[in-house]
């Protein structure tokens, strides 16, 4: 038997997985309204996306439709397809389309396009209920995105559209208040993973002339966020990991990327399957562990995760505490210990502080490779602290947030300089495997940090090259086919490429990233 032909329960006996029940409310998923015809849907390829049948709206109850597809399924004549389009209405793109104009006016003119509203939560649907407007990324992202958002706030304030941008925000702290924790969309079968943690530069963009203001304002949100992350470290023991939580063997309190369940994600349920597969001797539910918390990183997929980066098969990022996600809590613990001081509870402040810095010295030193060209920060693998790990773009988020010494920005400069600079801008990685998060893409979070980390270091020249490559390039791209993308490839002028799904339009991040570097806060935001 292969794991491609595995029915729900042979799937549970054989891969046996303990999924980590939710602190707060949930809803059901798709695999969980449909059993076995949601798997017949997905391994035999009814769609070519999986995530076309996540997203599908049922036109009746869901016990229903799983009972007429059990008393229907073995009738002569019997056609999958045919059964899910009378029972089920199928998801378009979001659309982002109108006639050709400048650059700058056609995003002007995209932003009420991806504008979503979804108050009230469906039976059987997996679309979740916000109480506010927002922004989707565009094409086959039809939901809120939890990174994606922050990079689109840039965009909708510099383009007078703080209305939208504010809106967002609301929802975070609503997901926040129902959750515990911010998924990585608003999709039931989200719920189980996050993504980076940038609500709390959502907060500081929304409040630039007094950060600490803002951080005070919303303290219970992110002191919630903050508790997700930190689940489990009472009481762990060096050595021993819990969730996004771990310990390395000499006691260090780091953060890895997790996922509460070990099973395949539902919307790429047969990609994974398949995956699994070809782990040869790996448990199903450790590589499915692996590729869920490789989504909650939002870099889904890099060879960064893999042992081999060329074989997603060893990929092995619960093994790793990410040098981003570290630096991303470094200043979320920052922003608690701002506002619980701005709000005079100096015992909280004095705690996160210390916190806040026990981290930034862990960045230092941890996450720091000293090679003879100068060294460059990278990922550790907390059970291993002498696996090299390799250069990426995620290193330069240490700099975004003011987290690394002189003489490291200095020397991630020349790194940038001589191995991540393409003629279109930052590559992700220095490595091709085939994956979207490697070379030769890049994409527009990425130029963002890079950029305005350089930028803050004293590395002016550097930041408005990359930022002037990249921008160029999308403007290029844009004559040649009228569309704005998810990511690009930096070598040439065209479309990014790679990963499980066609490179797809919009595009909420990338509009929001060149509408900012266009409007100048690339210089404003360096010291």
């Amino acid at each position: 038997m292969t794991l491609s032909s595995l029915r729900p329960g042979d799937l549970v006996a054989t891969a046996p997985c303990h999924a980590v029940a939710p602190a707060r409310a949930t809803a059901a998923t798709p695999h969980e309204l449909y059993g076995e015809l949601f798997i017949a849907v997905q391994m035999t390829r009814v769609f070519n996306d999986g995530k076309s049948f996540v997203d599908a709206r049922p036109r009746s109850a869901p016990a229903l439709i799983r009972a007429r597809f059990e008393a229907e399924r073995r009738l002569p004549g019997f056609s999958l397809p045919d059964f899910v389009r009378a029972h089920f209405a199928l998801p378009d793109h979001a659309a982002a389309t109108g006639p050709r104009l400048g650059l700058r006016e056609h995003i002007r003119a995209l932003w009420p396009q991806l504008v979503r509203e979804h108050s009230q939560a469906q039976d059987g649907e997996s679309l979740l209920a916000l109480p506010q407007p927002y922004v989707v990324p565009g094409g086959r992202f039809r939901e809120l995105y939890y990174w994606d958002s922050y990079f689109t706030m840039l965009g909708l304030v510099a383009d007078g559209r703080r209305d939208l941008a504010e809106h967002l925000l609301a929802n975070f702290a609503h997901l926040l208040a129902t959750y515990g924790f911010i998924p990585n969309s608003s999709r039931s079968y989200m719920l189980s993973r996050s993504q980076p943690p940038f609500f709390f530069k959502m907060v500081a963009l929304l409040h630039a002339d007094d950060p600490a203001a803002g951080f005070a304002a919303h303290l219970g949100s992110l002191q919630t966020e903050h508790a997700y992350w930190m689940a489990g470290d009472a009481g762990l023991a060096p050595g021993q990991a819990h969730r996004r939580v771990l310990r390395t063997p000499d006691g260090a309190l780091l953060n890895r990327y997790w996922d509460d369940h070990c099973t395949p994600r539902e919307e790429s349920w047969r990609e994974d399957v398949l995956t699994a597969e070809a782990a040869r001797g790996r448990p199903p539910t450790e590589v499915w562990r692996d590729l869920r918390a490789g989504a909650e990183s939002g870099w889904d997929f890099s060879g960064r995760w893999c042992a081999n980066p060329a074989d997603m098969a060893t990929i092995e990022t619960t093994a790793l505490a990410p040098v981003d996600l570290n630096a991303l809590l470094a200043g979320l613990e920052d922003a608690i210990a701002q506002g619980a001081a701005r709000l005079g509870d100096a015992a909280t402040a004095q705690s996160f502080e210390a916190r806040a810095n026990a981290r930034r010295q862990l960045l230092q030193t941890r996450f720091w490779r000293a090679a003879e060209d100068g060294g460059h920060f990278a990922d550790l693998n907390w059970r291993d602290a002498h696996d090299p790990r390799p250069l990426t773009a995620a290193g330069l988020m240490p700099l975004y947030l003011g987290l690394a010494t002189t003489d490291q920005a200095d020397a991630m400069a020349r790194q940038v300089q001589q191995r991540l600079l393409g003629a279109n801008g930052l590559l992700t990685t220095a490595v091709t495997t085939g994956q979207q998060w490697d070379a030769p893409n890049g994409w527009a979070p990425l130029q963002w940090v890079a950029a305005q980390g350089l930028a803050r270091y004293g590395h002016q020249a550097l930041a408005r090259d990359i930022a002037a490559r990249w921008c160029d390039s999308v403007h290029r791209v844009y004559l040649a086919t009228g569309r704005l993308l998810e990511k690009y490839d930096v070598a040439q002028d065209r479309p990014g490429g790679g990963g499980e799904y066609e490179t797809q339009d919009g595009f909420g991040w990338t509009n929001g990233v060149y509408v900012a570097f266009k409007a100048g806060l690339l210089r404003a935001a360096a010291p």
